[in-house]
C-alpha cells in the first residue's frame, strides 16, 4: 500500500482510504457483523484511513469505528469525520456553539479525546465566504477538540474557496473518471497550498465495477433508488449524477479500458483516481471483505500512465463532459 501526507495535517495515510457510508446508511442493510469485518479487512489490507460522518446512520458508522478503535488501540488509524448534515441547512447554523454540541457527539461515538479530522460536510455555499466559520474551527483547534478541519465540497468552485483558506487542511471532493473537472483547477491550487484532497464516490456509486447493467435494481432505503434525480440530496452523490444508463454504457467501455491495463474495472478506476498528482486519499466504501480487500489491492497497482489518462478523458469528453462539467 502507498501512503500520502494528508495535507496540512502532517499525517501520513494510505492512498486508498475507507468511505464508511454504507456501514451507516442509505446504501441497504449493512448487519454489524458485516461492518466489523470490512473495518478489520480494510485495516490488515493497509487502510490507515477511514472517513465517516455524523449522519451516517446518525452515528452509527462513528460508533461502529468507535468500537473498533477500542478493540485495535494499536492500529495505526487517521479517522475523518463531517458534521453539519443533521440541521437545516441555513448559514446560520454553522456557528461555534453548534460546531462544539456536534464534534462532542461524535468524540463520543469516536471514543476520543481529539478528533483527528472534522469535515463541514458539503455546507450551503455561503458558508464558505464567512470568516466567523473559520475563526470558529481555528478556536476548536486552540482547544483541541479537532486537530485538524477541512471540507467536503459539491463543486469545483466551493474547492477553491476552501484552499484559499489557511486553515483548511483537506478538501473532500467526488473525483473519479466520470467526474473529471478538479483536475482543471482544484488540484493544482490544492498542490501548491499544500492541502490534501480526499476523494470521494470514485466508483461513481458502483458504476465504474463494470457489475451493473440497464436492468439492475436496487434496495428501496438504497440512495442509488431514491436519489438518482437529487430527491434527497445533491443528485451528484448519486452516481456522479451522470444519467444511469449512459453510465452503464460508458462504463463498460471503462471496463475495456481496464482489461487492456491487466486489471479489473474497479482496481483500475481506483488506482487511476490515487495515481493523481495531488490526491491524498480515495475513499471507496465497502459492504463486504471481498470489496475491502479489492479496493485495498488497488493501492499498490502499478503505474496506469499517460495513454491510460488520455483514454480516460476521451470517454469522459464523448460521453458526460456536456452534462457534468457546468453543473459541478
Amino acid at each position: 500500500m502507498q501512503h500520502r501526507t494528508l495535507g496540512r495535517t502532517g499525517r501520513d495515510v494510505s492512498v486508498i482510504g475507507l468511505g464508511t457510508w454504507q456501514l451507516g446508511a442509505d446504501w441497504g442493510e449493512v448487519s454489524e457483523a458485516d461492518a466489523r469485518a470490512v473495518l478489520d479487512a480494510s485495516a490488515a489490507a493497509g487502510v490507515t484511513f477511514f472517513d465517516t460522518a455524523d449522519v451516517y446512520g446518525d452515528g452509527r458508522s462513528e460508533s461502529l469505528i468507535g468500537a473498533w478503535r477500542r478493540e485495535n488501540p494499536d492500529a495505526p488509524l487517521t479517522v475523518a469525520t463531517k458534521m453539519g448534515r443533521r440541521v437545516e441547512q441555513i448559514p446560520a447554523n454553522y456557528v461555534l456553539e453548534n460546531f462544539r454540541s456536534w464534534i462532542d457527539r461524535s468524540r463520543r461515538n469516536l471514543g476520543v479525546e481529539t478528533l483527528d479530522l472534522v469535515q463541514l460536510h458539503c455546507p450551503p455555499t455561503a458558508v464558505y465566504s464567512d470568516d466567523a466559520v473559520f475563526d470558529a474551527l481555528d478556536t476548536l483547534v486552540e482547544e483541541q477538540a479537532i486537530a485538524a478541519y477541512g471540507v467536503s465540497v459539491e463543486t469545483t468552485a466551493e474547492a477553491l474557496d476552501a484552499i484559499a483558506r489557511p486553515g483548511v487542511a483537506t478538501v473532500q471532493i467526488i473525483l473519479n473518471a466520470f467526474r473529471l473537472k478538479p483536475l482543471d483547477e482544484v488540484l493544482p491550487a490544492a498542490i501548491e497550498a499544500g492541502v490534501g484532497i480526499i476523494a470521494r464516490v470514485p466508483l461513481a456509486s458502483g458504476l465504474l465495477s463494470g457489475r451493473y447493467s440497464h436492468d439492475t435494481e436496487f434496495a428501496a432505503n438504497d440512495h442509488r433508488s431514491f436519489n438518482r434525480n437529487g430527491e434527497a440530496f445533491d443528485q451528484g452523490e448519486t452516481f456522479s449524477g451522470v444519467d444511469y444508463d449512459q453510465g452503464v454504457e460508458a462504463a463498460q467501455e471503462f471496463s475495456a479500458l481496464a482489461a487492456g491495463a491487466g486489471l479489473a474495472p474497479a482496481t483500475a478506476a481506483l488506482a487511476w483516481v490515487s495515481q493523481l498528482p495531488g490526491v491524498s486519499s480515495v475513499i471507496p466504501g465497502a459492504r463486504s471483505v471481498a470489496q475491502a480487500e479489492s479496493n485495498a489491492a488497488a493501492g499498490s497497482a502499478p503505474e496506469l500512465g499517460d495513454d491510460f489518462t488520455a483514454a480516460v478523458r476521451d470517454l469522459y469528453d464523448r460521453r458526460f463532459r456536456a452534462e457534468v462539467h457546468p453543473r459541478w
